[in-house]
């Protein structure tokens, strides 16, 4: 991230791993943006309210509520950024939320695979769909003609899990929805100047990542860049 410059950036699941590192590492950037939007389901919740303070400088991040399942959220999320940046555009957009449900496929469930995909695919969509005319305004002001994520982009945090290729487990490709999303919308919002990419984080020590007896995860607060993989162009 070091050649990253934005003058705007909205991380939604912000309240805990990496959501929370990513805030943690644009607030320290030694140019950071002017708006660090910090976005997740309750922000008047414990761990949210801990959150908060963790983040430093309290007049950088603006600590919302943006429900990604709850398109009245998404859709208040979004009129609640244009406020706050006034004739500005957002520059970048992080779907960071997720969740995962362990199942086999012979024991994968209505409930959990509706409540996993609502989540992790349908929410992106609908956040891109809510903030595409702030990014389009930014996309818009830059003097750029090349995609960037200084200009103006969607990311979308998956993983390589999801590879059609790859997986090699049914409770590891829950991403594959998502990334086939992002891929789509690279494509159909590349015409407004927008990026759009999916990222694979690597092995992340957070609730949802665990512990692995494999390799030693990564810890979220760590010294960015933290080592991703792009996943699609």
């Amino acid at each position: 991230m070091a050649g990253l410059q934005v003058c705007s950036v909205l991380v939604t699941g912000a309240n805990q791993g990496i959501g929370l590192g990513l805030v943690r590492h644009f607030l320290g950037m030694p140019n950071p943006p002017k708006w660090v939007f910090a976005a997740c389901q309750d922000p008047k919740g414990q761990r949210a309210q801990g959150t908060s303070r963790h983040y430093g400088n309290t007049d950088l991040p603006c600590v919302g509520s943006a429900e990604v399942t709850d398109p009245a959220s998404i859709k208040a999320a979004a009129a609640r950024v244009g406020e706050h940046l006034g004739g500005s555009g957002l520059n970048l957009l992080i779907n960071n939320a997720g969740i995962m449900k362990l199942n086999s496929l012979d024991n994968e469930t209505l409930e959990d695979m509706t409540q996993v995909y609502t989540t992790n695919t349908i929410g992106p969509l609908l956040l891109g769909q809510a903030f595409l005319p702030l990014l389009k305004k930014a996309a818009q002001g830059s003097p750029s003609s090349a995609l960037s994520c200084s200009k103006a982009a969607i990311i979308n945090m998956s993983s390589s899990g999801g590879s059609i290729e790859e997986v090699y487990l049914w409770n590891y490709g829950q991403a594959a929805a998502l990334n086939m999303l992002t891929k789509c919308q690279s494509l159909g919002y590349r015409q407004h100047g927008v990026l759009c990419v999916a990222l694979h984080p690597g092995w992340v020590q957070t609730d949802m990542g665990g512990v692995s007896p494999w390799q030693v995860p990564q810890s979220p607060c760590a010294d960015f860049p933290w080592e991703g993989r792009e996943l699609l162009p």
